[in-house]
């Protein structure tokens, strides 16, 4: 029986996602508004230098749909094969918060020794995820 638990993880991670995505047309938007762009430079993105604030959320869009695709498909491995427990599951979610407390960061104050803290905790995370699937794998 697949550990459907990961199932909520990786569903907080979409959501996650959408999140920073309202952030960043919000902050789109705002560049209209202010007169910082026209709407036809979102049509090729050139031309102009965003301002940090639409830079940020467009950085950290683009970034959720880099590293998090290995916690995705970690989470699918470990499902398909068969891999069950808290273990999984715990660092999948600690995945998650990881990410979540990156994201609160970024798009906050940006301070970016406390985000590399985030971002490589992160990783630490995402490793052990998939070094667990591996173990368990092996094992069988």
């Amino acid at each position: 029986m697949p550990e459907l638990r990961l199932v909520y993880p990786m569903l907080a991670m979409v959501l996650l996602t959408f999140v920073v995505l309202i952030a960043l047309f919000r902050s789109r938007v705002r560049m209209v508004r202010e007169g910082h762009a026209p709407v036809s430079y979102f049509g090729t993105f050139q031309g102009l230098q965003e301002p940090d604030y639409a830079a940020k959320p467009a950085r950290h869009f683009a970034n959720l749909f880099e590293a998090p695709t290995l916690f995705y498909v970690g989470c699918l491995a470990a499902m398909l094969v068969g891999v069950r427990g808290w273990g999984v599951v715990a660092l999948a979610w600690g995945y998650v918060a990881a990410r979540c407390v990156h994201a609160w960061i970024h798009l906050g104050g940006n301070r970016v020794r406390h985000r590399l803290r985030a971002y490589f905790t992160s990783w630490l995370l995402l490793l052990a995820l998939w070094a667990w699937v591996g173990i368990e794998t092996v094992g069988r």
